[in-house]
């Protein structure tokens, strides 16, 4: 097995909008679309799609979505025998859509809220077995850490962000994060605000993780590592630090959980596309990136290819309707 990814399910009811609206405003938008979502069942989807062997470990409702959306994966080649029903409601996304392409998302969890610990448990072959497991925070947090426990190796999205425990940044690698979710997580740790992504990516990787993308929409991504004996920077006698290797920005760090002091930072650029919606594409960017790991790409080597997926999913609407085929790249 590729990838499992332990997750959630949802069903994404969409409007388009001129403009989102200001607190207290009423828009008018267009008619109600219904697409199948979540993050779990979306990085699911978009590793399926590009040829990956991946299942879903998940719970959906007894409502009117739920057997559509297991049906649903099932038919795009997610192994679905661990997507457990739950009596009451699934999950749902409530989503509006701008002129620009960009998204506001409220989620109820429905049964995503209930998928517990016990569940990873009893999937532990599964769980275990994968090349990578991938993960998210639609979920409890107790059942993300045992998912992270049992993983090889743990790609970890924190998304939607939430304070977490060292002992899960620590099995991150790499911890997923757009922009904002990056603010969140260095806001209670960081003396001075950091703006920059390479400087976000260096100080998200003094919290622990073992690696760390951070995705930027159509800037594309960039990669923090901790230097290893094989890195190809050379000494520069004036900073005291590693000089950057072509396409990469070498810094200083304090290090972290034992790892070496420094990080390597690489940039990683996007394809340039016009948005039509960015519903699901930070889902896209994950699911590739889990699969390239699955396969032994590097991570910027994987990021790289992330960012091809991620920009393809923004050309059309929807999440999972959206994403490429690896003929379409």
């Amino acid at each position: 097995m590729d990838v499992v990814v332990v997750g959630s399910v949802n069903a994404d009811l969409v409007v388009r909008v001129g403009r989102r609206p200001a607190p207290g405003e009423t828009v008018m938008g267009s008619d109600l679309d219904t697409f199948p979502g979540g993050k779990g069942a979306n990085q699911a989807v978009a590793a399926a799609r590009l040829g990956a062997d991946v299942a879903l470990l998940a719970r959906t409702g007894t409502d009117q979505y739920g057997a559509r959306l297991v049906a649903g994966l099932a038919a795009e080649g997610v192994g679905v025998e661990h997507v457990m029903e739950t009596e009451g409601a699934s999950g749902v996304a409530l989503i509006t859509v701008d002129a620009e392409g960009d998204n506001s998302i409220i989620v109820s969890p429905g049964a995503n809220a209930r998928l517990t610990p016990a569940d990873v448990a009893a999937a532990g072959d599964l769980v275990s077995g994968a090349a990578v497991v991938s993960l998210m925070l639609e979920i409890p947090l107790d059942t993300v850490m045992a998912a992270a426990r049992a993983a090889r190796r743990a790609v970890l999205n924190a998304s939607p962000p939430r304070e977490l425990p060292g002992e899960l940044l620590a099995l991150a690698d790499p911890l997923v994060v757009n922009e904002h979710e990056a603010a969140f997580l260095l806001g209670a740790a960081s003396a001075a605000p950091v703006s920059e992504p390479a400087g976000m990516a260096r100080a998200l990787l003094a919290l622990g993780p073992r690696s760390v993308v951070i995705t930027l929409g159509a800037d594309g991504a960039v990669v923090a590592e901790p230097p290893t004996a094989g890195s190809p920077g050379f000494a520069d006698a004036a900073a005291g630090v590693p000089a950057a290797a072509p396409g990469r920005v070498a810094a200083q760090g304090d290090g972290a959980l034992g790892r070496p002091a420094g990080a390597v930072v690489t940039m990683v650029p996007s394809p340039v596309v016009d948005a039509v919606d960015t519903t699901g594409a930070g889902d896209a960017f994950t699911g590739a990136l889990a699969w390239r790991l699955a396969l032994g790409d590097n991570l910027p080597e994987a990021a790289g290819f992330a960012a091809e997926v991620g920009a393809a999913a923004v050309r059309k609407e929807g999440a999972q309707s959206s994403y490429p085929r690896g003929e379409e790249l």
